[in-house]
């Protein structure tokens, strides 16, 4: 038992818990939004656009009509119009861009694969059959899906104005500096599970979707605005989520044109994207073009940064993820400049991806960082504790904790950072090249509000409900172990429900954080619960209290709390942030250029642990996607024709288990004091944050050659 800042934080008797729902998973017991029977179910599947601008000019749909099966062909000129995607034109405030892509509101074309049709039938293979039929023609205009290389072609978001914290471009003016070009590629999601959801009205204003979505609430709210109905008369279901890793943060075209199909229809109509449409229809990284300067004194003081980076984003909406913003906070650094700008090209509009933003910024950074470690000659992590921050230079406020250092000493003897040698492609191995990597990241430690309601049953089990859902990281299991260590129940006697958006109150599962959030409001539930079962015990009441027996001795069936928790006053006079840092050890063969990640090290420093198991499996779930960002991912686009040309799984080049070695997951596991009352911070986003440049840097180390496009493919080391 220890004390921090006054609370008292036990240890928890669940560090062995596995995952509540693995059983359900690994036996096909748990059902994805794809899977539900509903009797009368119709299904849908999209036709999309086969030029990347232009206007529809004629669509024939009628052979699909006509083909077996068919119940109905929908299109911009049969569909009803979506009631909230209607808006009034104001001729004195034009309308730069329309905002979110409105499906079969319009002819005008703003990508390839847009849906122009969507073909309803009565089996999935008869709708298949028919969206083959069905031949659109177009006034083809010419189109740019060429990517940003620079500045000049962008415009700035967030009002148009560039950051300076003390003088603008310093770095200029140190006595050691380099300039450098970075630059990250459209990179896509690609979870196992595709996008899918089931659609079902019960009359003209009351509907039930079973959605992929990582925020059963949010997108209720959306779904109810677009369709203008009550928010209470929309029902989401979401209770297993195959992996999304951003992509189902929002309401994409292909859930509203389901829903408008079932309305039309009168029946259930279910709708799953191709792996195809994933590459087009849920999202991307976008390409991020960056230009780091940065400028040190002789002893390793960073004297300046400036950070520039230019993103894409499609012609109909912005996306702005904010890369430059690593850049004013993981360093001591009195002078940071940054310049962020967006690029409109003929794309879907890019989305949130594991590690928004600063995942992009940080390979920047922390690969200019280790470029100017070897220009000092001073050891990277040397370097780094050199401007090491101790309050946030951001915003001057102190961190409500940080403990990063441990975090280098530890993953730096995991690696055996000390077999380190300065001089890149002076070690060899069995013929090999061999070089040594670091990478840091930072993220915001996030606390929203959330609701949680918490009842002790007549049998003495306990039912903890809230509307969050779970994309795979374990979130029950986190629950469970929560609420197990203050009820002091075995987790065996814990029902966690979720994915379910009548439940109580909870925000998406995204931005790293859900178990600080739901993890508060179920510990403060507990909380409140228990005092309730002591006021029933009175003065004779003890730690340990047998639940079961006090419900029967006072006559009742159950006893249950609604808690809604958020984060303290107090809490705004901190910066809460989460850390991370990645070690790589690297070979590279000298004739093909192949590289093998040898070992990796993660090390998070995250607050206190809930959940060991689960919180293992989400570093090195991370860490696979830094290794896949650096030596693999990325969407080839034909520029002739704004299409994808790698839009599967056997062209796209994801990880797989003969790429990755045993990964090393360390955690600090120090609590922070602040953000929450078990002191836990979110550890999703830095777990990829930083390891992309941790493996190019291994790689200079190895080969002396500096790669600063990803991935790091064989062509580009020989």
């Amino acid at each position: 038992m220890m004390e921090t800042a006054g609370k008292t934080v036990m240890p928890s008797p669940t560090d062995g818990l596995s995952r509540i729902d693995g059983w359900a998973k690994v036996t096909g017991k748990a059902k994805y939004s794809a899977e539900y029977k509903l009797d009368g179910m119709a299904y849908a599947v999209l036709v999309g656009s086969t030029i990347a601008k232009g206007t529809i000019a004629a669509v024939n749909i009628a052979k699909a009509e006509k083909a077996p099966g068919v119940l109905a062909v929908v299109t911009h000129l049969n569909a009803p119009k979506v009631p909230g995607h209607q808006k009034a034109k104001n001729p004195a405030k034009p309308q730069v861009k329309a905002g979110a892509l409105k499906i079969f509101n319009d002819n005008v074309i703003h990508y390839n694969g847009q849906p122009v049709a969507m073909v309803i039938a009565d089996t999935y293979e008869r709708a298949l059959y028919a969206a083959s039929l069905v031949k659109a023609t177009y006034n083809k205009q010419a189109h740019d899906t060429n990517p940003p290389t620079d500045l000049t072609r962008g415009v700035a978001p967030w009002g148009g104005k560039d950051f300076v914290r003390g003088e603008a471009d310093a770095w200029k003016n140190a006595p050691f500096k380099l300039e450098q070009e970075y630059v990250v590629p459209t990179e896509v999601h690609n979870p196992m599970e595709l996008h899918a959801i089931i659609a079902k009205w019960d009359g003209p204003d009351k509907l039930t979707v079973w959605d992929k979505t990582q925020g059963t609430q949010a997108t209720r709210d959306d779904i109810a605005k677009a369709f203008k109905i009550p928010a209470a008369n929309v029902q989401v279901n979401a209770k297993f989520v195959g992996g999304a890793f951003g992509s189902a943060l929002q309401v994409w075209p292909h859930e509203i044109a389901a829903i408008l199909g079932a309305k039309m229809l009168k029946r259930p109509v279910k709708l799953v994207l191709h792996r195809q449409d994933m590459f087009t229809s849920v999202g991307h990284r976008p390409y991020t073009w960056q230009k780091i300067g940065i400028g040190a004194t002789a002893d390793g003081k960073l004297v300046g940064i400036t950070h520039e980076a230019a993103g894409q984003t499609s012609t109909y909406e912005d996306f702005a993820e904010g890369p430059i913003n690593v850049s004013k906070g993981l360093y001591a650094c009195p002078n940071v400049t940054t310049r962020y700008k967006l690029v409109s090209v003929n794309i879907g509009t890019p989305t949130w991806m594991r590690g928004p933003g600063e995942a992009t910024g940080a390979f920047a950074l922390e690969s200019a960082l280790d470029e100017l470690s070897y220009l000092l000659k001073i050891d990277p992590v040397e370097l780094r504790m050199r401007n090491y921050a101790l309050t946030d230079p951001d915003n001057n406020k102190p961190f409500s904790s940080k403990h990063l250092d441990d975090a280098y000493k530890m993953g730096a003897a995991q690696i055996g950072w000390e077999n380190r040698r300065a001089e890149p492609g002076s070690v060899k191995k069995d013929g090999w090249m061999m070089g040594y990597g670091m990478g840091g990241g930072m993220f915001g430690a996030y606390r929203d509000s959330a609701a949680v309601t918490a009842k002790m049953m007549g049998d003495g089990t306990l039912l903890l409900q809230t509307a969050v859902t779970d994309i795979g990281p374990g979130t029950g299991t986190a629950m469970v172990s929560i609420a197990s260590e203050i009820m002091g129940l075995p987790a065996e006697k814990i029902k966690f429900e979720m994915g379910d958006s009548s439940l109580p109150e909870a925000p998406m599962q995204g931005g790293s954080a859900t178990t600080a959030t739901v993890g508060g409001a179920v510990y403060d539930a507990c909380t409140d619960l228990k005092q309730k079962f002591q006021k029933l015990m009175g003065n004779g009441g003890t730690d340990k209290p047998d639940y079961a027996k006090i419900l029967k001795d006072n006559n009742l069936p159950f006893l249950s709390i609604t808690t809604k928790s958020s984060l303290g006053a107090d809490a705004n006079k901190y910066s809460m942030q989460a850390w991370s840092v990645h070690f790589t050890r690297v070979l590279v063969h000298p004739a093909t250029g192949v590289v093998k990640i040898d070992k990796a090290v993660s090390v998070a420093d995250s607050g206190k642990i809930i959940s060991p198991k689960t919180a293992r499996s989400q570093l090195i779930g991370g860490a696979i996607g830094g290794i896949g960002m650096a030596l693999m991912e990325e969407a080839q686009m034909d520029d002739r024709y704004g299409r994808y040309v790698n839009n599967n799984f056997a062209d796209y080049h994801v990880p797989v288990n003969a790429d990755i070695p045993q990964i090393e997951a360390l955690f600090v596991n120090k609590p922070d004091p602040y953000i929450n009352p078990m002191g836990a911070k979110g550890m999703a986003e830095i777990s990829l944050i930083g390891m992309a440049a941790a493996v190019a840097n291994a790689v200079y180390n190895a080969t002396g050659k500096r790669v600063r496009d990803l991935p790091i493919t064989p062509d580009k080391l020989i």
